[in-house]
């Protein structure tokens, strides 16, 4: 079985996270799918409010379960949850969190483990051209799908 695993804090869960889990999706072949949902604690960090855990679970599980998939969801309390002990044949990240995953696989090989191969799916971008992201989202100026919901003011 293909083990693909994919993680994030998903609020609100938009096009952009859309696509990253689909294409988790499509890797893992129907199985072998593992979600990392940031805990409370660690989403404290973010710079918008975000939705508790069991919120932004449900909305994970609802989309993926819509795909198919039978997915297994991870806590996350750090940035590498089970990617530093466990094997995986993929990684999906954005380009946010590239970095994250290069990191993962330099702590890996330093302890003698296989990197996970990198899938990396760009930006869904809104409609003004600029990349879907919840920030965005928290500061009204575009919805989940990328409509510009006010025009951001022009540099002078």
């Amino acid at each position: 079985m293909v083990r693909v695993v994919v993680g994030g804090t998903f609020d609100p869960l938009h096009d952009g996270h859309r696509a990253l889990l689909k294409k988790a999706c499509e890797l893992s072949n129907s199985g072998g799918l593992f979600i990392g949902l940031t805990s409370d604690r660690m989403a404290k960090n973010k710079s918008h409010k975000v939705d508790d855990y069991s919120t932004r679970y449900d909305a994970v599980m609802e989309f993926i379960t819509a795909q198919g998939i039978k997915p297994e969801i991870i806590k996350l309390d750090d940035p590498y949850g089970p990617t530093l002990r466990d094997n995986f044949d993929y990684i999906v990240v954005s380009p946010e969190t590239h970095p994250t995953a290069l990191k993962i696989n330099e702590i890996r090989r330093e302890k003698g483990l296989q990197p996970i191969d990198i899938v990396l799916v760009d930006y869904v971008l809104a409609e003004d051209g600029l990349p879907i992201s919840s920030s965005r989202i928290s500061r009204g100026e575009i919805d989940e799908h990328g409509k510009v919901l006010k025009k951001r003011a022009g540099r002078r």
